[in-house]
């Protein structure tokens, strides 16, 4: 009876243990989306379109200055995080994410600079693909209506004056098995398919939203570019148009990118647009824009969230 008795126990703990430890797995298989923007307006928007709030249930935690907020959207986990502003401070502070949490994908709602004449302020753009325009070399004129350029410079996009594109270098998680350290050139580092196909699905389907009296349109597909710039230049957006058919330009998309590439993390990002980076009369309107424009990019980003499994 005794032996009876302690064999039952023993089942038991082992049976407990057992789902326990099948919990614990599929908690791990969960998907945890991260929903970031870059700077205070940006994250505004996000907070208030995903009700982040202690009252509703998110825990907020901070990693070297960074702060997270851990919660649900719907039966999704999330965490909603900040980016920071410019390349530098998005790729290290996306890392620091991927670093800290089980993050398995990464959605960014913000705004950007239109670059495409189609397009008009408050519209979203959704770039399948992300170019940086400032990896590049700046090259000495040489006398005859051309550039000296160097040996080790690789054929790339047509130049802007000095500037002449050289793609990104990559290297990538578990690209190879060998010891020396290898990286492939990138013009256009690619946003993922399925996050992508989500977006198609959700694009028709987000409810009609203004911006100066009109209907903003959502559109997918295309490529961006970003860099350490602030681009307010009529001539120079107009290049970036021509050579990469860019519809946007911001200062973080294509380091979120390279990030997302590199440590083999989905990664979507959704740009509303504040401005025309240059193509505008007079001064640049981003300050009258970004917080309402911001908002429109999160609903976005909601609505594409709504069609992920």
């Amino acid at each position: 009876m005794v032996f009876t008795s302690r064999f039952s126990r023993l089942t038991l703990t082992l049976g407990l243990l057992i789902l326990a430890g099948s919990a614990g797995a599929a908690d791990a298989a969960k998907p945890l989306y991260a929903l970031c923007g870059a700077y205070a307006p940006e994250m505004a928007a996000l907070k208030q379109e995903f009700g982040v709030d202690p009252a509703n249930g998110w825990t907020r935690s901070v990693v070297k200055g960074m702060e997270f907020w851990r919660g649900k959207v719907g039966a999704k986990e999330v965490v909603v995080c900040r980016t920071g502003v410019s390349m530098v401070n998005a790729a290290y502070q996306l890392q620091l994410a991927l670093d800290h949490f089980p993050i398995t994908h990464v959605l960014f709602a913000g705004v950007a600079g239109g670059t495409d004449p189609a397009l008009e302020v408050g519209d979203v753009v959704i770039p399948e693909a992300w170019a940086n325009h400032g990896e590049a070399a700046y090259l000495n004129e040489d006398g005859k209506g051309g550039y000296v350029r160097p040996e080790y410079l690789p054929p790339g996009r047509e130049n802007f004056g000095m500037i002449f594109p050289t793609g990104t270098g990559i290297t990538r998680a578990g690209a190879t098995d060998s010891a020396e350290e290898k990286s492939e050139r990138l013009e256009l580092i690619p946003v993922d398919a399925e996050l992508l196909a989500a977006a198609r699905r959700a694009a028709p389907k987000v409810p009609p939203m203004k911006k100066s009296g009109r209907v903003v349109k959502v559109s997918v597909g295309g490529n961006g570019v970003a860099s350490t710039v602030f681009l307010d230049n009529a001539k120079y957006r107009e290049w970036i148009f021509k050579v990469w058919q860019a519809r946007c330009t911001d200062m973080e998309s294509a380091a979120l990118a390279q990030v997302g590439y590199a440590n083999r993390k989905p990664v979507l990002i959704i740009r509303g647009l504040s401005d025309l980076a240059g193509g505008q009369h007079g001064k640049n309107p981003i300050d009258d824009n970004e917080l309402k424009v911001a908002e429109i990019a999160a609903r976005v980003l909601h609505g594409v969230l709504d069609e992920l499994e």
